[in-house]
């Protein structure tokens, strides 16, 4: 979570755009990243000389010679009219065509893109409070971004909504990626799951870059993400270049559709696809239909991961709690399928709060491997009570967390199969989970433990209510004295 001065920052330059005229929040966002991504660009070639001259070589250029006015530390001190004038007519037209490669998952996406700041006086403000926006590390970079998106206050017509920083790295940290993964988030939206695994890739791996095929790979093939909104995939191609990925494969496409011809190819889904929302069936792949013959995103997005993940690749997906215990056919077939055909890991229940404040639903997370031979023997199940904030549209932090826990938990779940139902993660064998039609909600297998509480015998309370009334009236009696 940001703080709150720098919230206050965003909050006033969010104003300057809408006083400015600019009142689409999207459009705020995607106006604002430009601006960020641009001094992003300056922040990283100044990284780029100072760690050249550090080694004695020759720092890589993002500006050419002849493009130093382009960078943020310059126009940034132009006046008005002049700066307006530099960055309309130059640098946007310059992140517009910073790919070579026309097929690039930015140029396509910055093709239509349009510089909407009006007048020079509003984008002199706007760079001015962009400029002491302190954005110290990555993390608070991804939380910028988080905050922004959280602006837009209801969710999209496809039953999009943002999914926290903090429950995206915590599926992260479950799966570990590995430097020779392709990983893909078929509803990709900004791209937070992209980056974050590109985040985990960097800190947990010291020859990512130093191995000349893992760079490429970390560059150019490695990342996949698929999205039907355009601002959105400008967005998300902006913030992976941001975070460090050269060339992210970002595409329009219904990930649905049956356009969509992925097969086996990746070897790590992550994802938090729509819930909302039913399909007319002849838009919809008949390979998916094969699985689970259903008009709902969120079952056809299961059928879709396990479609196009290799043998032996990983899928964390939240899911909504219907998923879990659904009792329709469709809802049954694509558990069934799971559970008997590769090996269902965990489902980790999340209360309801996660998505607040711009959703209230429940939800867990997936956790499996597709083997297209079984393997489940038992599942894990932990029962989430709390994510370290409130579970309030407010979401303010608070101690309570079981994150650390979880993560924990999950790779040591060959301790687990002495807890009781009563604790609050346990395994259940396969054989029961089929026996009660596959239902993967904790509820059905979680035992409550209910505390004996003795109370007072009622003559002994209706006492005691007679003394506090006689208090009571004695205390009337007193204040009536003194009128």
């Amino acid at each position: 979570m940001i703080t709150g001065e720098l919230r206050n920052k965003v909050d006033k330059i969010w104003e300057i755009f809408w006083t400015g005229g600019i009142t689409n929040p999207l459009s705020v966002i995607e106006q604002f990243t430009y601006l960020l991504f641009v001094k992003g660009l300056d922040d990283k070639q100044t990284d780029l000389e100072q760690n050249a001259e550090l080694f004695g070589i020759e720092a890589e250029k993002i500006f050419k010679d002849n493009e130093q006015d382009l960078r943020w530390k310059n126009f940034k001190q132009l006046p008005a009219n002049d700066m307006y004038e530099v960055v309309s007519k130059k640098v946007f037209p310059f992140i517009k065509n910073m790919h070579g490669d026309k097929n690039s998952a930015f140029a396509q996406y910055m093709d239509d893109a349009i510089f909407m700041v009006p007048t020079p006086q509003m984008l002199e403000k706007i760079v001015t409070n962009i400029d002491v926006l302190l954005i110290e590390d990555r993390d608070a970079n991804g939380d910028l971004y988080e905050y922004l998106l959280s602006k837009v206050a209801t969710a999209g017509t496809n039953g999009q909504f943002r999914t926290p920083r903090h429950i995206i790295k915590m599926m992260v940290e479950i799966m570990k990626p590995t430097p020779t993964d392709i990983i893909i988030d078929p509803a990709a939206g900004s791209a937070g799951f992209l980056v974050v695994a590109g985040e985990y890739l960097q800190k947990n791996n010291e020859d990512l870059f130093s191995v000349q095929e893992l760079k490429d790979h970390y560059n150019r093939t490695m990342f996949h993400g698929n999205d039907m909104d355009r601002t959105m995939l400008r967005i998300g191609a902006m913030n992976m270049m941001l975070h460090g990925v050269e060339n992210p494969n970002i595409e329009y496409r219904d990930s649905l559709a049956e356009i969509n011809k992925d097969k086996e190819k990746y070897t790590l889904v992550l994802a938090n696809p729509p819930f909302k929302g039913s399909l007319d069936y002849e838009s919809v792949s008949s390979d998916l239909l094969k699985i689970t013959k259903t008009k709902k995103t969120e079952l056809l997005f299961l059928s879709l991961f396990i479609r196009i993940l290799k043998k032996g690749g990983r899928c964390a997906s939240i899911v909504p709690d219907g998923v879990l215990f659904g009792s329709s056919k469709a809802h049954k077939s694509i558990r069934e399928e799971i559970v008997e055909n590769h090996h269902l890991h965990g489902v980790i229940s999340m209360p309801s709060g996660v998505f607040k404040p711009y959703a209230g639903v429940s939800t867990a997370i997936l956790i499996f491997t597709k083997t297209g031979a079984g393997g489940t023997d038992k599942v894990w199940f932990y029962d989430m009570k709390a994510d370290g904030y409130s579970l309030d549209d407010k979401r303010q932090p608070i101690d309570d967390n079981d994150i650390e826990d979880i993560i924990k938990r999950y790779y040591n779940r060959e301790n687990e199969k002495d807890r009781e139902r009563t604790e609050q993660s346990f395994l259940v064998d396969k054989k029961e989970i089929a026996k009660n039609d596959y239902d993967l909600s904790i509820n059905r297998y979680k035992e409550i433990e209910y505390e004996e509480v003795e109370y007072e015998e009622p003559k002994v309370i209706i006492d005691k209510i007679r003394d506090i009334e006689q208090q009571i009236l004695n205390g009337l009696d007193d204040i009536e004295r003194m009128v």
